[in-house]
């Protein structure tokens, strides 16, 4: 809003009274170039004739803007609009996404001995018109994205201030607008860079930077959101006119060929950003103002050097030194220099002591391994450290890896988890969730210090996200293996490379957790030292060094950290500390960092080379089951009340998707406990062979209904109930009582069978020696799973078993028979036929009893049989539970055997002309006479061995026990057949 300044020329009483009389007044807001100008407005009202009409005056702003193409986009450097009190503020625009960069410098004296440099980038919701979804309805801590962006601006312009800057500087980066087309991070390192340009903080710059993507093998300039989704690349490149500042990629397996075709790719794009910012800075630049640099002093750095540099020299010549034996020696020589200084009363001195001595170990150590080519614990530049790999170290674990390098050490744990643990992201660009993450921690019992854990941590930060974007190239596609994956990473010591031993720790862990990676990853850190020439600052020698320790990292120039495989590069971090590194040397560091990669990933496969197989009971269980929509609400419940009261009772978490339901548990009880709920409730594809739990819903004198697999209706026979003869079905099963069911085909109208006695071990008794027949009574043969929609048996079974499908087959039989009987026809058909033909055997009859099946089935072929592997609903089954229906079957039963004898008086005749001696299972019917020996006398009948194999049983009348002996024989009749289809007898008198 523009400010307005009013000029009062006259008394302040007309200049009053003018005020009261106006009623409105218009102005015009001219457009000017100049930095600050003011117009008069005139009203439009009248005025007295002895006043003058006051003017307003209007600011105008002066904006700076320069305006460059890259990659075809145009993009626009601002100044001069907004944040005009801070020390620089430039805004960079593409298209419709507009990022602000300020910088501020404190006013103090700086005493200190390191540079106080702060950057916090930050992405408010508004910049997409959303507001945030949080309590209080605004931002809050910031996110790892705002620190990961922080970080990739600082890194590259850290390098750049001058030695011995050690004022306080902040950088605050927002985003302003975003499109979600381009990723703003980039933009704000380059609005960064101009506005350390326009401020009067020295500063060795300008810096640019670029993203550079790879579709289809065509290298793409600031690619959008929607082509990094499609690109193999995602590099950016920071650099100076003519050197490397910071490199940060993520790959899929991409050769070390086609990496240095990128890098040399991105590096003129990246220089385009300079121009424009030396063309803003000569018209809106500060002067730079002179600040106060905390250097050393010529002589107090040779007075410092001559007393520490013969002793620190042997410290370091002595590779027998540990890290911390090394650090003890090195911190007693700086007490020895301290208590020198002290008695000479060298007060300067005393303050940049400890920089100083710092000073003089980096020349050493530079020295030595430029001219010698050894490093601090007699390696050569080439070589890695020893290596210790172990899989599998907490076995109650979903996937646990302990991996050290020298004395680095890591340990890796891996926890899956279902679809929707995924992390959300609240980012204006990018996608919304994540379902890979790795979580780096750095406690400070690792380097043996005190320290206090607190929030998130940039460093920590960092780490881990490097070591999560070398991983996930290699995961399985999340069609193929859709669970989320955590990976925490546990720094238990630390001397170099820690995030890198994350990368090593976190495959081994992923394949002992059972995930089926593509390739093992590893990673090393890749340093170097430099001689430069003062005056020029060209690099006069330089030595590349693999597999750096902590202090080499201190004291050198560059840590370069690599991760890949054997087929390429997943990862990359680079960061200095001079000015820049020509680009040439970062290319040729790629070759020995894939000599050490492969060193590392041969221990790696000796220990795990293939995803492991999760066998164990104890060990985390996940399954991922298909369900329909309904089924899924179903299990919800009202709110999520119902699926909240199961992970409750049971432990475990369950995650739903369309049409898909995700269950993790602890072990594999919990798993069994979880899945038998989820059945119960809606239950699962029904097969030939599945077991399931199934209640007791009502009894019958025939079996039992049974309600199963989330409200389907099976029939539980009495012959399926146990290995051992029923007398009463309620002796076994009660209603209400919850059991584990087999399910063991269907019958001829479609209805689910369902055995208890298959789920049951089967018991081996010794054989009886008074027993004659192969097969007791008592026993069951084993069963054999029965083809689905199967009704035959075998001919040679010892036992007759007859399903209560034919037994309402017979009853439908006898009720044609009986009927037929009462008629008059019937008997003078017969006996017409028994007088002029001979008669029949017991073959034709069985004959003429399926003949008579057949008529009495003719209805059931119109019913479909029910396939298993389809769910059922429960308007589907054909049992039902309705009071009228049981007492009809209940009414068929109890006839069935009035209509039994009437055919046995039928048959009379006809079969006692049968011989006995020919009697088989087949031949067996009602009516039947033969001589049978008895095998058993118990309290309630006999067992009688028929001959052929066949056992029957006669129950004494009335409950009384006669005088029976074993293997005396007795004569009788066949009158009907039990539940099991054992034959019942009955004794007879013959004439």
């Amino acid at each position: 809003m523009a400010s307005v300044a009013i000029t009062r020329k006259n008394h302040l009483v007309s200049s009053l009274l003018y005020s009261i009389r106006c009623r409105s007044s218009y102005f015009r807001r001219p457009i000017t170039n100049s930095r600050l100008s003011f117009t008069t407005s005139t009203s439009t009202s009248p005025s007295p004739a002895d006043t003058e009409i006051p003017v307003s005056r209007t600011k105008v702003l002066e904006v700076f803007k320069e305006e460059f193409e890259i990659g075809s986009r145009l993009l626009t450097f601002e100044t001069g609009k907004i944040a005009r009190f801070a020390n620089g503020a430039v805004v960079l625009g593409i298209d419709d996404t507009k990022v602000l960069s300020t910088v501020c410098s404190s006013k103090g004296d700086g005493v200190r001995d390191f540079l106080p440099l702060t950057v916090d980038y930050q992405e408010k919701q508004f910049a997409q018109g959303v507001i945030p979804g949080t309590y209080m309805r605004r931002e809050g801590a910031p996110k790892e994205r705002e620190l990961l962006c922080g970080r990739l601006i600082d890194r590259p312009i850290r390098p750049l201030f001058p030695a011995g800057f050690y004022h306080e500087v902040q950088v605050m980066a927002s985003v302003l607008s975003s499109d979600g087309k381009q990723d703003p991070d980039v933009m704000a390192a380059n609005a960064t860079s101009a506005a350390l340009m326009l401020s009067d903080i020295p500063w060795g710059g300008p810096i640019g930077m670029i993203r550079v993507g790879r579709i289809d093998g065509h290298l793409v300039v600031n690619p959008t959101m929607d082509e990094l989704n499609l690109s193999d690349l995602n590099l950016v490149y920071a650099c100076t006119k003519d050197k490397t500042l910071m490199l940060d990629v993520q790959a899929s397996e991409i050769s070390e060929k086609d990496l240095e075709a990128a890098f040399r790719f991105a590096h003129p794009e990246a220089v385009k950003f300079i121009a424009p910012q030396l063309r803003l800075a000569e018209k809106a630049g500060k002067q730079k103002k002179e600040y106060k640099l905390s250097l050393v002093s010529e002589r107090t750095m040779n007075k410092i050097r001559d007393l520490t540099e013969t002793p620190i020299e042997a410290v370091f010549t002595d590779p027998s030194y540990g890290k911390f034996e090394r650090g003890e020696a090195l911190d007693k020589i700086a007490q020895n220099v301290k208590g020198i200084l002290e008695e000479e009363g060298d007060e300067e001195s005393l303050k940049v002591l400890s920089k100083t001595v710092d000073t003089v170990r980096k020349q050493i150590i530079r020295k030595r391994i430029i001219t010698e080519g050894f490093r601090l614990d007699g390696r050569r530049l080439d070589e890695v450290r020893p290596l210790y790999c172990e899989a599998g170290s907490l076995p109650g674990l979903h996937g646990s890896a302990l991996f050290s390098r020298g004395d680095t050490q890591v340990l890796c744990t891996v926890t899956l988890g279902a679809p929707g643990d995924a992390q959300r992201l609240d980012s204006i660009v990018g996608p919304p969730t994540k379902r890979f993450m790795l979580h780096y921690s750095f406690p400070p019992f690792c380097i043996n210090e005190v320290g206090k854990r607190t929030g998130l941590n940039r460093r920590e930060v960092g780490h881990g996200t490097l070591a999560e974007k070398a991983l996930v190239a290699v995961l399985p596609p999340e069609r193929d293996f859709p669970y989320t994956v955590r990976i925490n990473s546990e720094v238990m010591s630390s001397d170099g490379s820690t995030s890198m031993a994350t990368v090593c720790g976190g495959s081994m862990a992923l394949m002992d957790a059972g995930i089926p990676l593509q390739e093992h990853v590893a990673g090393l850190s890749v340093g170097l030292v430099t001689e430069v020439d003062p005056s020029t600052g060209t690099v006069n020698e330089y030595r590349i060094l693999t597999d750096i320790l902590g202090l080499e990292d201190h004291l050198g120039d560059m840590d370069f950290k690599i991760a890949g495989t054997r087929n390429g590069i997943t990862a990359i971090q680079l960061d200095i500390k001079p000015a820049g590194i020509p680009l040439d040397i970062i290319c040729e560091s790629l070759g020995p960092a894939y000599k050490g990669r492969l060193q590392i990933l041969d221990h790696m496969e000796q220990e795990i080379n293939a995803a492991r197989a999760q066998d164990g009971k104890n060990s985390p269980r996940l399954v991922t089951l298909k369900y329909s929509n309904d089924d899924l609400r179903r299990l919800i419940g009202p709110l999520g009340a119902l699926k909240m009261k199961i992970e409750e009772e049971t432990g475990a978490r369950m995650s739903v998707s369309d049409g898909a339901l995700t269950i993790v548990a602890k072990n594999q009880s919990v798993m069994e406990k979880v899945q038998e709920k989820v059945d119960l409730i809606i239950g699962r594809a029904i097969e030939v062979g599945g077991v399931y739990k199934g209640i007791i819903t009502s009894i019958k004198e025939y079996g039992a209904f049974v309600e199963f697999n989330g409200g389907q209706h099976g029939l539980l026979h009495v012959s399926e109930l146990s290995h051992e003869p029923i007398s009463k079905i309620s002796d076994v099963i009660s209603v209400g009582q919850q059991l584990s069911l087999m399910c063991i085909g269907q019958d001829l109208r479609g209805n689910i069978k369902l055995s208890l006695k298959a789920t049951l071990p089967q018991k081996t008794k010794k054989p009886d020696p008074i027993k004659t027949s192969s097969t007791p009574v008592e026993e069951d043969p084993p069963r054999q799973q029965e083809p689905q929609n199967s009704t035959s048996y075998s001919a040679t079974s010892p036992i007759v078993i007859r399903s209560a499908v034919e037994c309402d087959e017979e009853e439908k039989l006898s009720t044609l028979v009986s009927s037929v009987k009462h008629n008059s026809k019937l008997p003078r058909v017969l006996k017409t036929k028994s007088s002029s033909q001979k008669p029949k055997s017991l073959k034709s009859l069985s004959n003429e009893d399926e003949l008579g099946c057949d008529l009495g089935s003719k209805k059931t072929k119109g019913v479909k049989p029910f396939l298993l592997t389809e769910k059922r609903t429960n308007s589907g089954s054909n049992y039902t539970s309705s009071e009228e229906e049981e007492e009809e079957d209940d009414d068929k039963h109890k006839h069935m055997f009035a209509n039994v004898v009437d055919i046995s008086d039928f048959f009379k005749d006809r079969e006692s002309k049968v011989e006995e001696t020919s009697i088989d299972a087949k031949k067996l019917k009602l009516g039947t006479k033969v001589t049978a020996k008895i095998v058993q006398v118990r309290a309630r009948g006999l067992v009688l061995d028929l001959g052929g194999g066949i056992n029957g049983m006669y129950r004494f009348e009335g409950g009384g026990k006669q005088d029976f002996e074993v293997g005396s024989e007795v004569r009788v009749q066949c009158t009907s057949f039990n539940s099991k289809g054992i034959p019942v007898m009955s004794i007879v008198q013959d004439d």
